[in-house]
């Protein structure tokens, strides 16, 4: 996600779902099993960073936190259909951790959980949020992560989908993703230069957006980079990786635009998890080193 908007969850239909589980099972090799669902790290309060929690967010002694649990690996649902899950879930829980807090996660509609902190019905939004100045311009974005946008195809690339010409193709995203305005960009090249349009399919999730390119429907899919191989991982070989990510741009955690002082305490319980090295452990069992960042900020 990395231009403008970004978004995920979907209900897909009986089939979609029966073959969405049939493209995603593991192919039984180690390195494509899931991570452990213990956490990778337990990190401990640090008085120094409790503190600087508004009261208003402490009282009840946990963060709630809005969530579209359809992205793995970020965030997604566990086998039991309730537990979400991902590196992002097990990151903030640590972060949430360190200023002596429990993180208490609520699936949501993506295009929904910006206004949803803005108004008090979540108090922070983690959901694989690309930072960029229309986000700044509703919320504070406090950075963790770092990735850049990837395509995806079927095994082969029967569709012949090339990066640079993906006229005349249909092309997979999550709506209110910045995917969205990737294509659409891609699309008005195609027929300023007397070219056949890009047909833009956008689904409520991701979920159902990868199941139409295992199925065949759509020649390739937009998404995150982490997403992306995820998908290819986890396909049984149905999918695979096309050329290599781009546009490489900071997640950030959505705190409330008046709630600037909890944007400090959450930036700085990131940095606590960046030099004590719990930050690292959960991404390597994440397999998304590449994605580490140095040095978060608010609003970067």
């Amino acid at each position: 996600m990395f231009i403008t908007n970004a978004g995920r969850r979907a209900a897909i239909g009986t089939a979609g779902v029966a073959l969405l589980a049939l493209s995603m099972t593991a192919c039984g090799d180690q390195e494509n099993e899931e991570p452990g669902t213990g956490p990778a790290v337990t990190a401990s309060a640090d008085a120094s960073l409790t503190s600087k929690v508004p009261d208003s967010i402490k009282s009840d002694g946990k963060i709630l936190v809005g969530t579209d649990s359809t992205y793995a690996p970020a965030e997604y649902l566990d086998i039991d259909g309730e537990t979400v899950v991902g590196f992002d879930v097990e990151l903030f829980t640590a972060v949430a951790a360190k200023l002596g807090l429990k993180a208490e996660f609520v699936s949501a509609p993506f295009g929904d959980i910006i206004s949803g902190v803005n108004s008090a019905k979540y108090e922070i939004g983690v959901s694989s949020f690309t930072v960029n100045d229309e986000r700044k311009g509703q919320a504070n974005m406090v950075s963790y992560f770092q990735v850049g946008t990837q395509w995806v195809t079927k095994k082969g690339n029967p569709g012949g989908v090339a990066l640079d010409n993906a006229c005349g193709k249909k092309i997979a995203v999550q709506k209110d993703t910045i995917q969205v305005e990737d294509v659409t960009k891609r699309s008005k090249a195609c027929t300023a230069a007397g070219k056949p349009a890009i047909t833009l399919e956008q689904f409520p999730g991701q979920d159902a957006a990868t199941a139409a390119v295992v199925s065949g429907k759509d020649d390739a899919m937009l998404a995150d980079y982490p997403v992306g191989v995820y998908a290819v991982t986890r396909s049984n070989g149905a999918l695979e990786l096309l050329d290599k990510q781009y546009e490489a741009a900071p997640y950030g955690y959505v705190v409330a635009k008046d709630q600037a002082q909890f944007a400090e305490a959450v930036r700085d319980a990131t940095k606590a998890l960046i030099a004590d090295g719990s930050y690292k452990t959960v991404l390597d069992k994440w397999k998304v080193g590449d994605g580490a960042i140095t040095d978060p900020a608010i609003n970067p």
